[in-house]
């Protein structure tokens, strides 16, 4: 694999990935800048952040002019997935594909050369457990993982000898990040866990995830980046690792063995909408050097260590601090985003120059 510096935009990089990919490439030397709105702002857990340049602006704003220094983009910015129903559909659309898709032609015009886009396994929908390879249907059950979908057809579109767009299609991740989620799978039970000594399974718990540790995410983002163009370029892949597929049932047992004295339940008459099993093996091809370092365990273990170090309580397990739609619904109920979910306080909407 290649080794030089990349600069680099990551769009949503204060969020849950981005926040921990931001490190990673700094790490790696690359000269990275970031775009985000900041709709968590002091969400944060645990250490501060590294600092990075930064557009200070929602994605639907930014001009292909933002855009003329960059080699590459790392498209991490979109709404959550929302079975509440709570986002407007078309806010969903108009964000998750319209978006990107404007993104995506900016780039081409600035000529940045690699677009890296974070799609999701999601799209997959329904599939029990039969592995589920790029090329198997998608059955995607929510606004937005039809979203997703939808913006991946529309970025290989574009594609040409001078624009490649890489779509990765990430599996459930969990680990430990500066902002913190606790409305994923793996992270909800830990906290729930490790606060108030009990794992909640909503659902019969036999649906199957596929699992990956958050800093596996980023380093396969930053393998991604510097890959050599005909192992990645317009190639849709897994970022999963097959052997990290658990029913949810199996993540709730493990997480009542390791933290002591912790109790579970289910719920043995509601099935889970979602279940799919995802083969990763297209992208180990593509990156053939790339190791995974995180296994379900070990990200349990750390979790738990983290949370119990930050002296997480009930009410910090309950609050809108790590809970995606939660901070959404109050954003919008005190006014700082409106009906679009588009900021509106003066200092989310001055963009600093990059």
């Amino acid at each position: 694999m290649r080794e030089f510096s990349v600069r680099v935009l990551v769009t949503g990089h204060r969020g849950y990935i981005g926040s921990v990919l931001t490190s990673v490439l700094k790490q790696a030397r690359h000269d990275v800048v970031g775009l985000d709105s900041d709709l968590y702002e002091d969400c944060d857990f645990g250490r501060t952040r590294d600092q990075v340049p930064s557009f200070d602006t929602d994605i639907r704003e930014i001009e292909f002019t933002d855009l003329l220094s960059f080699d590459a983009v790392i498209h991490l910015a979109a709404l959550p997935e929302d079975f509440e129903n709570f986002i407007d559909p078309a806010v969903t659309w108009e964000v998750n594909c319209a978006a990107t898709v404007r993104l995506a032609e900016c780039c081409k015009r600035a000529s940045v050369g690699r677009f890296l886009f974070a799609s999701t396994c999601a799209v997959y929908g329904v599939s029990g457990t039969e592995p589920q390879r790029e090329d198997s249907p998608s059955r995607p059950m929510s606004p937005y993982a039809l979203a997703k979908l939808c913006a991946e057809e529309k970025l290989l579109k574009l594609a040409d000898a001078g624009f490649a767009p890489v779509l990765l299609r990430n599996a459930t991740v969990y680990g430990v990040s500066p902002r913190m989620r606790l409305d994923t799978v793996v992270n909800d039970f830990v906290a729930s866990a490790s606060a108030c000594g009990r794992v909640g399974v909503q659902t019969n718990g036999l649906a199957w995830r596929p699992l990956i540790h958050v800093e596996d995410v980023a380093r396969a983002y930053a393998a991604v980046l510097v890959a050599p163009a005909k192992l990645v370029d317009r190639q849709v892949l897994n970022l999963a690792i097959t052997e990290e597929n658990y029913r949810v049932v199996d993540v709730a047992d493990q997480v009542a063995d390791l933290v002591p004295g912790c109790t579970r339940s289910f719920r043995a008459d509601t099935p889970d909408r979602r279940s799919y099993f995802v083969d990763g093996g297209k992208l180990r091809k593509a990156l053939p050097h790339f190791e995974w370092r995180w296994t379900l365990p070990h990200g349990i273990r750390q979790l738990r260590i983290a949370m119990s170090g930050a002296g997480l309580t009930p009410s910090d397990w309950r609050s809108d601090r790590y809970r995606r739609l939660d901070r959404l619904r109050g954003l919008l109920q005190r006014g700082d985003v409106d009906a679009d979910l588009r900021p509106q306080r003066r200092e989310m909407l001055t963009r600093r120059s990059a």
